[in-house]
């Protein structure tokens, strides 16, 4: 377990995070615990509320180094990962970091660049690295994305190619608060200034140190049973083309094993799976029809399997 020190340092990174989205603790709960899996986000919603807010909330609390691309149609890949340039008097390249070389990187509305500079994270998002010109750059540690986008029924924007989707640990929507959230959102301070105003409660050490606690969360053979008959359901579910993968079972396991850890446990329980599934598996599935849902699907799937 985590010792008193890093474990009141959680607490109070997650309810700074929660005093600047108000109304959201679930969806700040899974945004902790993309961060602790050592995966990535995905925050999926319309414009306005709150997608990137949560994000810089995120990057202040955690006190890491943090970059921001906002992805437009012209964006190239080498605006993400950097550059070599000629040096005419050392008669060689050397090489420009781009944006991409921070330990949190925000790629505000990522569906509205082409998939040409979609997948050029894909790499650093699978790897930690970045390979140009014959040459890998290793990315600093802890390296965590936190990607914005809009509904892709939305003008301007371009689907996310399944490959990029996979590296997302999680994907989560907001949606709109709740009226007595709305009200103090709308006669308090403006967000950005009590953003500029929080103090970096967690290091990268810590980080670091908190996802070495979650690979010693235990799961029982019974738990990972279940979760490979989840696993299982989704590949034979009706309505579903193309189910789930091996590696996502690896992210939904290392997800529930940081979800018990933030709750402070040492074990997972069903009941973490079954609070994580749907953010991490929904974005993974194919449905053979264009109009349903995947949500829908994955919470079909989850109530199809019993736990034993």
């Amino acid at each position: 377990m985590l010792s008193d020190a890093l474990g009141d340092a959680l607490k109070r990174a997650q309810a700074q995070v929660n005093s600047l989205v108000l109304g959201k603790a679930h969806e700040v709960r899974l945004a902790f615990v993309a961060l602790l899996s050592d995966g990535h986000l995905l925050i999926e919603d319309l414009p306005g509320l709150g997608k990137t807010t949560l994000a810089h909330a995120l990057a202040a609390t955690l006190g890491l180094n943090f970059q921001r691309v906002q992805f437009t149609s012209d964006l190239l890949p080498a605006d993400v990962l950097g550059v070599s340039v000629y040096d005419a008097q050392a008669r060689a390249f050397t090489f420009h970091p781009g944006p991409v070389f921070a330990n949190v990187l925000l790629a505000d509305e990522i569906n509205r660049a082409p998939p040409r500079t979609q997948s050029a994270l894909l790499e650093a998002m699978a790897e930690h690295q970045v390979t140009l010109d014959g040459v890998t750059h290793a990315l600093p540690e802890p390296f965590f994305v936190i990607a914005t986008q809009n509904p892709v029924d939305l003008s301007g924007t371009y689907p996310l190619p399944d490959s990029q989707l996979d590296r997302f640990l999680l994907r989560l929507a907001l949606g709109y608060p709740s009226a007595e959230s709305e009200r103090e959102l709308l006669s308090g301070s403006d967000r950005r200034m009590l953003i500029a105003q929080a103090m970096p409660l967690l290091s990268s050490e810590d980080v670091l140190a908190l996802r070495q606690a979650v690979d010693a969360v235990h799961a029982s053979d019974a738990l990972i049973g279940y979760v490979q008959a989840l696993l299982a359901r989704s590949r034979q579910h009706p309505g579903v083309r193309v189910g789930l993968s091996p590696r996502a079972g690896i992210a939904l396991l290392r997800a529930a094993r940081a979800y018990a850890l933030l709750l402070g446990r040492n074990h997972v329980l069903p009941e973490d799976v079954q609070a994580l599934f749907a953010a991490v598996a929904a974005h993974r599935l194919v449905a053979e029809a264009e109009s349903s849902s995947a949500a829908a699907l994955a919470k079909a799937i989850l109530h199809a399997v019993p736990v034993d």
